[in-house]
This record gives structure tokens, C-alpha cells and sequence, in this order.
């Protein structure tokens, strides 16, 4: 091989100058040089150490330092007998000393770690969502979780259930397509809107009783001037407006949206990139502003959404009296009256039945979403985000096929805005504002675009941080850390746009392709990527 000047790459291989190749670079390969058991020793006794320091902070965040050691060198042991007996005792410990729960939890973990390879890709999902649905019935005996606090409860499950749904939605234009959305709001908005005008008092009107009469000279109290019911319950004889059946409604909502992601995608369907997420955030924000000031739509008098003060209260959902005598009250006439019956020890609650209804749409959300991966659609979709020139020349339409996508995904973003708005039985349009946008964004990033189970992780995630973890995590540290007589008094909730920017940060720089990526988008993102670091070469003969 042909001599080179010192720090010359040409047919070399990283023959560099000792200050060229970095700090970083020098401690990996000094970590990589010492045998397995050296390696172990030494990460064992850190983490012994970091598990001591925190007990002085935390007794249970010591403890959980510990617990996440164990398992991470059990999972390096051979199987049997080794690894299968180290499970045991780890979980006998828990059953005996507590907290019982977290034993009963890594038991079934550990189950399901030991079903073959082949029937785990079905074995997972199934104990996930049998553990889902149950969740109202253990919710309360669940261990605490350090520094995050309880378990969320279950009305706060709801929210990230329908968080999660929309997540799910936006993966099909951002992750499937590639097509980056800065104005998913609108959907949602589009969705709640649609739920609240067929399900409230927003068009009943006023009329005088007697025939002819103004509202102005009548003489007794004024009715509602226009009435529809079809389908909805709970509702009080004669309080007007327009009431449809909420089942009905949650696949109304969906039309509309998917109508409306087609407004808002024709316009954008030849952008590409930046220009792409600068006219969908326009679109994101013309909207709210929409339901901001449509209490005097475009200065018509006309009360669409009416304005600041929302619309409220909204019907709410249920399966009706005969429908509920036919199952035996299975199945709920009116979700906000039902449920006197006790199972477990445990008093269902309407929060129950919402759970549980939300957990069917986002399984139904989960099951389009991976038929519509694999399809002809799907795989023209993830053609078009490869290489949009290519795809073209390939015969993909890709007006067309742009225009399905957003039309899927802003079908799942209305269904899941509406069933918000029928739980919590108002819109208001300050929950429309365009960091919901990117909030949802940041879950498919976080959780893997192009993988819907990924996406299902980081949705959940987040969106128990923004509900409850945020203020548990402020909890724990006003009353755990102090400096002498100091305690900190911060509002963790304050700073959350900042947290979550900074994860995001975290994830970009050591997992670009988010937690649980696909493999497809991992492949991508790590293609000619190699362990040697480059540096930066100079040509034989230019120092001459």
C-alpha cells in the first residue's frame, strides 16, 4: 500500500493524528478494549452507586435504579436455567416484600417473554389490550410510579386514548406519505365542531308560541323554533336544536373531516417540504380562528360556533333503552346514567364505559391503518415519500394518491375530535390552538413515523406527561430536593413546551428514528451510516 502523509484517509483506514480522533472516540475504544467481565463489574458498580446516592433522595427512585439494573442483566443471561431462575426470584421478591402489583406485572412480562418468537407478534398486542381494558378494575391498587406518581386515572386514559388516535391519523400523511402536516388541528377542530352543532342546543332557536307573533311582543315565554331528534338519548322534552345519535355522529365527523383534509390537501399537493408545512399551518390556523369569532360569521350575524364561549352542553352517547333491555344492560342506554353494577370490587363508572369505547375506536383505528400499510395504497404512499420523482415515473398518481392520504388521515383526526367533545360534552375553541399540532407531531416523531405501534408508545407517553406526569414530576421535586432548609417551589406545567422540545432533542441526537421505529425508517435514516468516524482528508501531495 502507497505511503500518505499523516492524516491522510486515501487507502487508509482512519490513520489520523491522536487530537483529530476525539475524546469521545478514544474513551469508546478504551471501553471497548476491556473483556466482558470488566465491562460488567464496572457498570455494576456504578449502577450500586447511583442506586445508594438516590436512596438519600428517594427511597423508591433507589429501588427503581436497582429493579431496572436487575432486569437489564437478566436479560443478558442464558436462558435456562439462569435467566429463567433470576425472573423468579425477582418476582417472588416483589410478591412477598411489595409492592405486589409490580410483581404481578413483571410475572406477566416475563410470560410473555418466554412465548416462542413466532406467536409473540400476537401474544403481545393481546395481553396489551386485555390489560387495557381491565385497567379500570386495578387502577387503584397499582404501585406508584417514582417521580411521575400514580397511575393515571381513568378519565385522564380517555384523553390519551383519543390523543393516541389522532397520533395514529397524522402517521398516515407524516409517516406513510411523508407528507409533513403542520395543521392537524384543523381536523380535530373540524371533528369536535361537527359533534357539538348535531348535538346541542346550537340551532334550536327562538319562536313566540302564539302564531304570528314576534319574540319582541309575545306575551308568554318563547320556544326553540327549530327541533330534530334522531337517534340521540338523554334528551329533556322540548329543548330544540338539532340531537343525532352520537354512533351516528362519530362516522359523520369523520366524513366531514376527510372532506375537509381534502380542501386543505388539494392546495398543497404540489409543495414539497418547507413550503409544504407553511401553507398547512396556515390552514391550521385559519380554522380556530373559524370557531374564535364564528358567533358573527364574516359579519353575517350568524352564530356558527359561538365564538369564545364554545358550545355546551353537548348529548351525551348511549345505546338506548331497547338496546340496552335486549343485552341486559350490557350495553348502556345513556353512558353519563348508566352503571350501577359492581364487579370485582370495583363500582363501574361512565368513565368506565368511555374507556372502553375509546379503546374500540382506536383498535378500529389501528386495524385500518395497518390494512391501509399494506396495501396498494399504503405501499404507494411510502413509495411517494422515498422519492417523489421516481414514484411518478413508477405510474403512482400522485395527485390522487396525496389527496387519500390526507383524507385518511384527517378521517381518524374528526372521529377522534368529536368523541372528545361528546366526553366532555363541550367545544371550546381554546383547545384548538396550533401547539396541539405540533404536540401530535412530536408523538409520531418521538414513537417512530411508519410505525404505528411505535406511535402508539409516544402518543401515550406525551400525552400523560401533558395531562398528569408534568405536575406528579413538579410534586416530586418540590418536596424531595432540597439544599439544606431550601425546597424548590417550581411549576413543572409552565415550563412544558420547553420539556418537550428538549426530549425531542434527545431523541433526534441519539435515535433519529424514534424509540420503536419501523424498519423500513430506520433503514433509511441509517443507510451508509458506519462506525468509523470520518474526518475531514487531505490529498496526498497537498502538503507538498
Amino acid at each position: 500500500m502507497t505511503e500518505h502523509p499523516e492524516g491522510t484517509h486515501v487507502g487508509t483506514q482512519g490513520d489520523s493524528p491522536r487530537d483529530a480522533v476525539g475524546l469521545r472516540n478514544r474513551m469508546r475504544a478504551g471501553w471497548r478494549s476491556l473483556t466482558f467481565e470488566q465491562r460488567a463489574a464496572t457498570s455494576i458498580g456504578a449502577e450500586i452507586a447511583l442506586a445508594i446516592l438516590l436512596f438519600f433522595v428517594d427511597t423508591a427512585l433507589g429501588f427503581a435504579v436497582l429493579t431496572l439494573s436487575a432486569l437489564y442483566w437478566i436479560h443478558r443471561l442464558p436462558p435456562l436455567p439462569w435467566k429463567l431462575a433470576a425472573q423468579a426470584v425477582l418476582v417472588v421478591c416483589f410478591l412477598v416484600f411489595g409492592p405486589a402489583s409490580f410483581g404481578i406485572l413483571l410475572a406477566i412480562a416475563f410470560a410473555v417473554f418466554w412465548v416462542p418468537a413466532r406467536r409473540r407478534g400476537w401474544a403481545l398486542p393481546v395481553v396489551a389490550i386485555g390489560a387495557a381494558i381491565f385497567y379500570p378494575f386495578y387502577q387503584p391498587k397499582m404501585f406508584t410510579i417514582p417521580v411521575f406518581g400514580a397511575w393515571p386515572d381513568v378519565a385522564t386514559g380517555v384523553v390519551m386514548l383519543v390523543f393516541v388516535m389522532m397520533a395514529v391519523g397524522l402517521n398516515i400523511v407524516v409517516g406513510y406519505a411523508g407528507l409533513l402536516d403542520l395543521g392537524y388541528v384543523a381536523f380535530y377542530a373540524t371533528g369536535a365542531y361537527t359533534a357539538a352543532w348535531f348535538a346541542s342546543q346550537q340551532f334550536a332557536g327562538q319562536k313566540c308560541p302564539k302564531a304570528g307573533v314576534s319574540i319582541e311582543n309575545c306575551p308568554v315565554a318563547a320556544v326553540p323554533a327549530h327541533s330534530f331528534d334522531f337517534g340521540a338519548v338523554g334528551l329533556v322534552p322540548g329543548v330544540g336544536g338539532i340531537h343525532i345519535s352520537g354512533w351516528i355522529l362519530l362516522l359523520l365527523a369523520g366524513v366531514i373531516t376527510a372532506f375537509a383534509g381534502i380542501v386543505i390537501g388539494l392546495p398543497t399537493l404540489r409543495l414539497r417540504g418547507d413550503y409544504l408545512a407553511i401553507v398547512t399551518l396556515g390552514f391550521g390556523e385559519i380554522l380556530p380562528q373559524i370557531a374564535r369569532n364564528g358567533d358573527n360569521l364574516f359579519g353575517t350575524g350568524f352564530n356558527l360556533t359561538n365564538g369564545p364561549n364554545g358550545i355546551t352542553p353537548l348529548d351525551s352517547i348511549g345505546f338506548g333503552n331497547r338496546v340496552s333491555d335486549w343485552t341486559g344492560g350490557v350495553l348502556p342506554s345513556n353512558f353519563l346514567t348508566c352503571c350501577k353494577a359492581n364487579h370485582f370490587g370495583h363500582q363501574i363508572q361512565s368513565t368506565d364505559v368511555f374507556f372502553w369505547t375509546a379503546i374500540a375506536l382506536l383498535l378500529i383505528t389501528v386495524f385500518c391503518s395497518l390494512r391501509l400499510q399494506y396495501s396498494r395504497l399504503g405501499r404507494a404512499w411510502i413509495a411517494i415519500r422515498e422519492d417523489e420523482t421516481a414514484a411518478a415515473a413508477m405510474g403512482i398518481p400522485l395527485m390522487r394518491t396525496k389527496t387519500w392520504a390526507y383524507a385518511s388521515g384527517a378521517f381518524f383526526g374528526g372521529v377522534a375530535g368529536a368523541y372528545y367533545a361528546i366526553f366532555r360534552s363541550a367545544t371550546f375553541p381554546g383547545d384548538f390552538f396550533f401547539n396541539i399540532s405540533v404536540f401530535i407531531l412530536c408523538m409520531v416523531i418521538l414513537g417512530g413515523m411508519g410505525n404505528i405501534w411505535g406511535v402508539i408508545v409516544g402518543a401515550a407517553f406525551l400525552a400523560y406527561l401533558d395531562r398528569e406526569g408534568l405536575a406528579n414530576t413538579g410534586a416530586w421535586i418540590n418536596s424531595n430536593i432540597h439544599v439544606g432548609g431550601w425546597h424548590p417551589n417550581i411549576e413543572v406545567p409552565l415550563y412544558a413546551s420547553g420539556i418537550y422540545g428538549v426530549i425531542i432533542l434527545i431523541v433526534m441526537l441519539f435515535r433519529p428514528e424514534g424509540l420503536l421505529p419501523s424498519r423500513r425508517r430506520a433503514a433509511e435514516l441509517h443507510e451508509g451510516v458506519h462506525d468509523e468516524p470520518l474526518y475531514e482528508a487531505t490529498h496526498a501531495g497537498a502538503e507538498a
